[in-house]
């Protein structure tokens, strides 16, 4: 067992990830689909509906080796599912979803990223859930990144899919309004926007396995059907990136990804001011085809943003990214306003406890910048170790009081301003700052 020491800096150490995409790939998920098909068609199972012509992603927007600490994995999922209702203890809980994998990623600049011996060990029962939610951590770094590279002059923003399709949509049984009936989402939304222009969203659909290269095709094929259930625009126009990341018990890791191109995913509208309140919308489920001369087309299952809808979209998009943020810093109270009573608004009213939830009640200074949020405090490898989530202090304070717009135009100003240092020498442990202000930081304690 390492010491906890060794652990920490493990956790600020760059490392290469394998990111696997060309032709061959491509050709691979589309048998894959073929198969899927034939045996749903053999079971008489309702045909799925997925994106056509998956792509690989070209090597110039993507090098085919990335560079990413796991400490930086860790904070990109946590981040991802603040809004993610896990629970009684949401602090405690979201705080633990990250960094119960503390241990479970190695490497150096040298090296490739992988399971480390800690990783390897995990129950049989818990596999899929480190892969899935290892997964979702990788896929999510890398979208990003990708998105950067293609929009430069963008600030790219992720969004849980069901918060976001929530304030719209009835998900499930428990939602009020009319039903989808339909479980196939894709997990987060990136939104590319500049302030005061229409924005661009692409589905995001990851998933992750321990099991090998084919099951990665597998995974990618039923990626495919969740990235399609949701159309921006016109039909089958909407652009996505899909993602398997395969976690072996014996070599380095690799992220396996896929597009779909397409002209929409654009939300061409007059802006509103996102300081308003968002309301719960109505819109009715299914995607609407294009009409076959004078006959009516049935609607397929699934989320269709209409053009009537862009602009709330957008706004649903700005606010929901603003919950996801205000609870990473552990403020309830600031949280609340953001989130429609579909969404989960009552989930951040009422009494907070410090032991089971976020309070947002501690600050720092790390690399010359103030951040408030919260903290908890537990053992690493018997040693007393404490967490840290937080905001810059100045951007907290603009969502605390409402100002989403001024609070996207400064994260978009200073897009490319943010340290990268891996390891905050005052605080004496790995840190991690993304563009959005938050910071993911950890320390061993020494009383």
């Amino acid at each position: 067992m390492k010491i906890t020491a060794e652990v920490l800096r493990d956790l600020a150490e760059p490392s290469n990830v394998a990111v696997h995409s060309n032709p061959e790939l491509a050709g691979d998920v589309s048998a894959a689909i073929s198969d899927d098909d034939n045996q749903r068609k053999e079971k008489e199972l309702d045909q799925l509906r997925r994106k056509p012509q998956l792509r690989p992603l070209p090597s110039k927007d993507l090098n085919r080796l990335v560079q990413l600490t796991p400490w930086d994995v860790l904070h990109t999922f946590g981040r991802a599912i603040t809004l993610a209702r896990r629970g009684a203890g949401r602090g405690l809980a979201e705080h633990w979803g990250c960094l119960k994998y503390s241990q479970a990623l190695n490497g150096n600049s040298d090296s490739f990223m992988a399971l480390s011996a800690e990783g390897r060990e995990t129950a049989d029962y818990y596999k899929a859930l480190q892969s899935g939610e290892l997964g979702v951590g990788f896929a999510v770094a890398l979208a990003t990144r990708l998105l950067n590279k293609r929009y430069p002059d963008h600030f790219v923003s992720i969004v849980p899919a069901d918060t976001a399709l929530r304030a719209g949509w009835a998900l499930t049984s428990r939602d009020s309004g009319p039903k989808s009936g339909y479980r196939y989402r894709p997990q987060f939304f990136a939104e590319v926007w500049r302030p005061g222009e229409p924005s661009r969203v692409f589905p995001i659909a990851c998933k992750g396995n321990h099991s090998g290269l084919s099951t990665s095709h597998t995974q990618l094929a039923s990626a495919s059907a969740h990235a399609e259930a949701v159309h921006i625009g016109a039909w089958d126009e909407t652009p996505c990136l899909v993602f398997s990341t395969e976690l072996p018990l014996d070599g380095p890791l690799t992220v396996h990804a896929l597009e779909a191109k397409g002209d929409g995913g654009w939300l061409d509208a007059p802006a509103r001011v996102l300081d308003h309140t968002l309301e719960d919308e109505n819109v009715y489920p299914g995607i609407q085809p294009p009409t076959e001369g004078d006959k009516p087309v049935e609607p397929e299952p699934g989320y269709h943003v209409k053009p009537d809808v862009y602009a709330w979209f957008q706004h649903a998009l700005a606010r929901t990214a603003a919950a996801g943020l205000t609870a990473f810093a552990g403020d309830g109270r600031a949280t609340a306003p953001y989130l429609t009573k579909r969404q989960g608004q009552r989930h951040f009213t009422g009494l907070t406890h410090a032991a089971t939830d976020s309070v947002q009640d501690a600050r720092h200074r790390f690399l010359g910048i103030d951040f408030v949020g919260t903290d908890h405090v537990f053992r690493l490898n018997r040693k007393r170790v404490e967490t840290f989530s937080g905001v810059a202090e100045d951007l907290f304070r603009h969502l605390a009081e409402g100002r989403v717009e001024q609070y996207r135009r400064e994260i978009y100003s200073r897009r490319s301003t943010w340290p990268r240092d891996t390891w905050a020498s005052r605080w004496n442990g790995p840190i991690s700052v993304h563009p959005d202000g938050s910071v993911l930081a950890m320390r061993l304690l020494r009383h």
